[in-house]
């Protein structure tokens, strides 16, 4: 006679018992595990191999003429003439406003002609002269455009004002007798933030009319 358990388990004529389901759903569990590829094993993590190409080169030495003055520094292969003048010789009266040749603010001289200092590299200046606001004035004393730019009032922030110098007294350098146009034509490219346009044009005139006459 069978027991209960035995009844329960077989059930019916012809019904899969729950014994004889469980056996099989564990054989086709297993069967499929060995079927199955193992997973991959993650690999280590291999260094980066660095491109010698690509690596940042070494300041290199270079020699810089500035306001009369020869200078040995080193220099990286990117840096402007605009980050030489402000950082190892130490010219901040040079400014870097929009690092993009957008507004002017860096104008130096390159034998004697403006030039915008964040927009060349220091190593293409080679053997030319570059003069910076700080070597505009003889001694104490100021450049004509410098001292017109006093007395016209063409001077708020300042942060302009440097390069705006520049320009205007490379123009009386070499015309004693602009006129209005001219003075706007040589600042056409400079920002002022504080409007000072109209000081700037009378102080270059005046400027140029004092060295004139």
């Amino acid at each position: 006679m069978s027991s209960s358990r035995d009844s329960h388990d077989n059930g019916p004529a012809g019904a899969i018992s729950r014994r004889d389901f469980l056996k099989g759903t564990g054989a086709a569990i297993a069967g499929t595990a060995m079927l199955s590829p193992a997973l991959p094993v993650a690999a280590e993590p291999q260094p980066a191999i660095q491109d010698p190409a690509r690596a940042p080169a070494a300041p290199a030495p270079r020699a810089l003429d500035v306001n009369g003055v020869s200078h040995a520094i080193a220099l990286e292969p990117q840096a402007t003439l605009a980050e030489a003048l402000r950082g190892p010789l130490g010219l901040t009266g040079t400014k870097i406003g929009c690092d993009g040749g957008a507004c002017s603010a860096c104008t130096v001289w390159l034998d004697g002609e403006p030039v915008l200092a964040c927009m060349m590299l220091a190593a293409d200046v080679g053997e030319r002269k570059v003069t910076t606001i700080e070597g505009l004035a003889r001694g104490e004393n100021l450049h004509p455009v410098q001292e017109a730019f006093i007395a016209e009032d063409a001077v708020q922030c300042g942060f302009c004002t440097p390069g705006m110098v520049m320009s205007c007294a490379a123009l009386v350098e070499r015309n004693r007798d602009p006129s209005r146009e001219d003075v706007k034509a040589a600042i056409a490219g400079h920002f002022c933030r504080c409007g000072t346009y109209p000081h700037v044009i009378d102080a270059t005139l005046a400027a140029a009319k004092a060295m004139k006459g």
